[in-house]
């Protein structure tokens, strides 16, 4: 993609004045992930590096600890449009052919994009339908379109009244009774502010919202929560419209 045509593309991401408002902080986070997954060597504060969550970081013993299983709350079925928001490398790792169900991606990384965009069609052409190039504000599908959206792994980067936009578009493109199933920190573990203090000096501001905000922003955006799970460090919901 050409300098111009990105710069144009993320004009548009910001083009109303909800969404411009969180342009800071989806850049911030869109640097953060494009730094890690391109294994560009940052320095950090010897303080910082002497964080037993740092050296689980460095050891990558945490990424266990911040990933959800959303299968396990709702597998994807067979011949199931599914959107993966904030999808990284979901299909290269995760037994999608399996399930066999129809795979839509979206992501804000274009290191992501391009890589998974090579490998997806040569693991299973059928099912994989591409990964946009898009912030989670911005589903630019028709209505009704997913049987199931999942959004897991970074919701703690935007406040609850940017949740509020992704919320309207999410309902927007399920189906009456699809499910969505997205996790959030719990900032009652003890390990979670360690956590948000090391991704701030990683390049992105970390909120820590209690657990019943977002289940009252749920349940005014006429969520029903249908299951829930606890993980190490997040919150795992399995949501119905």
């Amino acid at each position: 993609m050409s300098k111009t045509s990105k710069t144009d593309q993320q004009t548009a991401w910001f083009a109303t004045p909800q969404a411009g408002q969180w342009q800071t902080q989806l850049l911030a986070v869109q640097k953060r992930f494009e730094r890690e997954y391109r294994r560009e060597a940052l320095e950090l504060p010897a303080e910082v590096e002497a964080m037993p969550i740092f050296t689980e970081y460095k050891s990558g013993l945490l990424t266990g600890k911040t990933t959800s299983n959303f299968w396990e709350l709702a597998q994807p079925q067979k011949k199931q449009r599914c959107l993966d928001i904030g999808c990284g490398f979901s299909f290269l790792i995760y037994p999608w052919r399996e399930w066999e169900a129809f795979f839509y991606g979206q992501e804000i990384s274009s290191f992501v994009k391009e890589n998974v965009d090579k490998r997806g069609p040569q693991l299973n052409s059928m099912l994989y339908k591409g990964v946009t190039l898009a912030p989670a504000h911005q589903l630019n599908y028709e209505i009704g379109f997913f049987d199931l959206a999942i959004a897991t792994g970074f919701s703690c980067y935007y406040g609850l009244a940017y949740w509020q936009l992704v919320l309207d578009e999410v309902k927007r493109v399920l189906k009456p009774g699809g499910y969505f199933i997205f996790d959030v920190l719990n900032p009652a573990i003890e390990m979670a502010e360690n956590w948000a203090i090391l991704e701030m000096y990683l390049g992105a501001e970390v909120y820590l919202e209690p657990l019943a905000e977002w289940e009252k922003l749920m349940k005014e955006h006429g969520g029903k929560i249908e299951k829930h799970a606890s993980g190490e460090l997040f919150h795992l919901y399995k949501v119905k419209f």
